[in-house]
């Protein structure tokens, strides 16, 4: 049974809680690897043979969050790597990437490239995580999601019509290609650099998840100097 990531004790007992609550009815999803190898359990990292391929310069290193809005593990994940690209190394190109893994997830991906579009990325992200597990609204049609945006001075019809534009359709569908290339069995996880994927159960925190993205980073930028 992977170790369940311990809930950091500096966040609100009102966030406690609803990061408690968990996954109701998509558990096997948005938890972490279940069936990753002993060895990769013991490192707090899998090691992708092979590896694959990444979107950056040479001498770069990419870094791959993947995630679900509606996951209380990557809400939970957030101060951490908050924390972490507030001082990750240069050289390091991190990106975001919502597969929707379960048709229900779809309107959450939806809203983020739409977000990622129209270059309102960080107006959206933390409200919105903040919004669902927080605040427990259930903000999962179209037009609640445009609703949402608009309230945080999005314009609302453009974010709405975005959302089923054929450039957010093309971005699901890459997340999907891409999540099915990393093996994906839930969210979070991040990949590191093509060559290594990490998860909360495989390294037993946040923290120390953080901790070895950022070591195997810099073995990959120094590796590529």
């Amino acid at each position: 049974m992977p170790l369940r990531p311990r809930i950091d004790h500096h966040h609100s007992p009102a966030r406690r809680a609803a990061l408690a609550k968990g996954c109701a009815g998509l558990a096997a999803l948005c938890l972490f690897g279940a069936n990753q190898s002993a060895r990769a359990a013991g490192d707090g990292y899998d090691w992708l043979e092979p590896a694959r391929n990444t979107s950056v310069a040479a001498g770069q290193v990419e870094v791959i969050e993947f995630f679900w809005y509606g996951c209380p593990h990557c809400y939970q994940l957030e101060p951490s790597m908050e924390a972490w690209l507030a001082e990750k190394p240069e050289g390091v190109v991190f990106k975001r990437v919502a597969p929707p893994l379960n048709p229900s997830w779809e309107n959450h991906a939806r809203a983020f490239y739409a977000a990622e579009a129209l270059g309102v990325t960080e107006t959206l992200h933390e409200p919105l995580f903040e919004a669902l597990h927080k605040q427990r609204r259930k903000l999962r049609g179209k037009d609640e999601l445009a609703d949402f945006a608009g309230s945080l001075g999005i314009d609302r019809d453009k974010f709405r019509k975005t959302m089923d534009s054929f450039a957010v359709q093309g971005q699901l569908k890459r997340a999907m290609q891409l999540a099915r290339s990393y093996q994906l069995e839930g969210v979070p996880a991040v990949a590191i650099n093509g060559k290594y994927k990490t998860s909360g159960s495989l390294a037993g925190s946040y923290p120390r998840m953080m901790g070895i993205v950022d070591q195997l980073a810099r073995e990959e930028l120094a590796g590529g100097q």
